[in-house]
């Protein structure tokens, strides 16, 4: 078994996938509004909303318990209409000593992928986070068709 991992999601969006894009581009703090039972708070640390090396956290709840998760804006595609984040503080770099996470989004699909490195082989792997990040995206898509 290995300690690297690769999860990748995709989830068909009926609003649209550049719109999933533009609500992580350009209106990241209005997640915690869509989502509240997952997402408690989002805050800008360094940096300007989604700017590449700006310096992000998110406090959300898991399994009844409550995390936070600080990350880098590593890449942003507006034309991929895709972003990457590297998590570098919280909860998820206690099992994990690597964890990236990218969102791509096409016409009707919305693409989650994690990047990870376990700190040891008998850590799970990520499925609880990523069910979490599936259901924001629906809560998300649900929150567009009704504008």
């Amino acid at each position: 078994m290995g300690l690297k991992g690769k999860l990748i999601a995709s989830l068909e969006v009926r609003g649209g996938g550049h719109l999933i894009f533009d609500i992580y581009h350009t209106n990241t703090h209005h997640v915690s509004n869509i989502s509240p039972s997952i997402v408690n708070h989002f805050e800008i640390h360094e940096g300007e909303i989604v700017k590449v090396g700006s310096i992000v956290s998110w406090n959300y709840n898991e399994d009844g318990k409550k995390k936070i998760m600080k990350q880098v804006i590593e890449s942003i595609d507006p034309h991929e209409k895709s972003i990457k984040w590297k998590v570098i503080e919280g909860d998820m770099l206690e099992l994990y000593s690597f964890f990236a996470i990218v969102i791509s989004c096409e016409h009707e699909w919305t693409t989650w992928t994690f990047e990870y490195e376990k700190k040891t082989e008998d850590i799970p792997e990520p499925l609880n986070f990523l069910g979490l990040i599936l259901d924001i995206t629906k809560h998300i898509d649900d929150h567009l068709l009704k504008q």
